[in-house]
């Protein structure tokens, strides 16, 4: 996978992503639309990295690591929880929740995310899935805005380790297993076929031709016009598979947001 698009491809990237943005109206999350005002941008932005090739399993936070909205960048932690529940009950995914799951993580499909949401008991089921799986500081969004989900950037590393990183043991306190190796391999392939047009983000940090694995989020805010843009995965750097997470917000537009988390994504890797 090639860290920069082409010209064209940009330029398609752009349009598809523009229009996904307002079909947001008909999902979980706000409109979106622009404030009537001229917007002032704030834009903040924070970084986690996590080297699984190397000796610790700490990851290095790059800016202040606060709460930020996940918008879509959720769609991974509501397919953890699916899978965590589908565990519990010793059974592989149905048909319908793999039709669900699959344009959830590879097309963003907001539609599929709310029924998945509904399906593992909206905030409550994600926050005690979040538990097993080591996250400490998410908390679900309110009521089927599963996008205005709150979490850091260093949770979204835990939640990436418990899907990328082999060595995880993480477990509740009553004993049962995160993930099981199934289950990571299922949420591995998904967020490595993510549509092309998607394909920006924390990929920008990997080398061209190295295998990616990413969810991307973005949400125009209807009070302010700015943007939050988010993006995790795992990129491969010089032989080593690197974690990383992106939060930001505060952008004037979705290209700024992108370009600010292509930048950070960069820099914190190297």
């Amino acid at each position: 996978m090639s860290s920069r698009p082409s010209p064209t491809a940009a330029r398609t990237r752009t349009g598809v992503l523009l229009a996904s943005v307002a079909a947001l109206a008909a999902g979980a999350l706000l409109p979106a639309s622009a404030a009537a005002a001229t917007p002032v941008a704030d834009p903040h932005a924070t970084a986690a990295v996590l080297d699984l090739d190397g000796a610790g399993r700490t990851p290095a936070v790059h800016g202040a690591d606060g709460a930020y909205d996940t918008a879509s960048i959720v769609k991974v932690d509501i397919l953890a929880a699916l899978l965590l529940q589908a565990q519990d009950a010793g059974r592989q995914l149905t048909d319908e929740e793999r039709g669900h799951a699959e344009p959830m993580i590879k097309r963003s499909d907001n539609k599929a995310a709310n029924a998945l949401w509904r399906q593992i008991g909206q905030a409550s089921g994600l926050e005690a899935a979040n538990k097993r799986l080591g996250l400490t500081s998410t908390a679900g969004g309110p009521g089927l805005m599963w996008g205005l989900t709150r979490t850091t950037a260093s949770d979204q590393v835990r939640l990436l380790r418990a899907v990328f990183d082999d060595a995880a043991t993480t477990s509740s306190p009553s004993g049962a297993t995160a993930l099981n190796a199934q289950s990571r391999a299922y949420v591995r392939t998904l967020m490595g076929q993510v549509v092309p047009e998607q394909t920006w983000g924390v990929s920008a940090a990997g080398v061209a031709g190295a295998p990616n694995a990413l969810k991307n989020g973005w949400l125009q805010r209807t009070t302010s016009g700015l943007w939050d843009i988010n993006s995790v995965g795992q990129v491969t750097v010089k032989g080593h598979r690197y974690l990383v997470a992106v939060l930001s917000n505060g952008s004037a537009s979705m290209s700024d947001g992108v370009a600010l988390v292509e930048r950070t994504a960069r820099q914190a890797v190297a």
